[in-house]
């Protein structure tokens, strides 16, 4: 299957944002390890600001299928669905080269909340925060928004440990973590 230019330009772009920072790639380092030229670069991206939105979208369009994967499999088990979540984390940060999350990786480099960047984190983000809040739905927890807003903290800190201590810690971690928080809400709601 033929790849398109632009998505060979995505491709490009997100192994080295990944590797190097976002910041620290010029568009022209894109540019070469893509094969390409700026002008095939410039019609198809106004800007690198525009690339690294679409690396983004690439990271999160990622991130949800693993989730949905876990949430199909899991079906409709909220603690189930957190074990898995936790195993793709874990088989996450075994990867060579994990950097941790690019989302937040991202926000720091792009302070600016207006920015069109941070704003695709920030849309990532609360997708995430849905999601959990979905997930522990059934569980009829006091405030599920809230448990969700924890675990968003949860998986936050599993992507920055995940760099550092890696797989089998922040796996088990996560899902030691995601029960207690859960089990202590049930328990509130008692």
């Amino acid at each position: 299957m033929k790849v398109s230019m632009r998505d060979r330009l995505i491709e490009a772009a997100s192994e080295l944002f990944y590797a190097d920072g976002v910041r620290a790639v010029s568009v022209d380092r894109v540019i070469e390890r893509a094969g390409t030229t700026k002008v095939t670069f410039y019609r198809h991206f106004k800007s690198k600001d525009e690339l690294v939105v679409a690396h983004l979208e690439r990271c999160a369009a990622q991130e949800r299928e693993g989730i949905g994967v876990a949430i199909e499999s899991a079906q409709g088990d909220a603690d189930r669905t957190f074990e898995l979540i936790a195993g793709t984390f874990g088989a996450m940060a075994n990867d060579a080269g994990f950097r941790g999350c690019p989302f937040i990786n991202a926000a720091a480099e792009f302070p600016d909340p207006e920015s069109a960047v941070r704003q695709t984190v920030n849309q990532h983000r609360s997708w995430c925060k849905d999601t959990f809040e979905e997930i522990v739905q059934p569980l009829h927890l006091p405030d599920s928004t809230g448990t969700a807003a924890d675990l968003m903290l949860l998986r936050d800190g599993a992507m920055v440990a995940g760099s550092l201590d890696g797989e089998a810690s922040v796996a088990a971690s996560f899902l030691r973590s995601s029960r207690a928080l859960i089990s202590a809400a049930v328990a509130q709601g008692r």
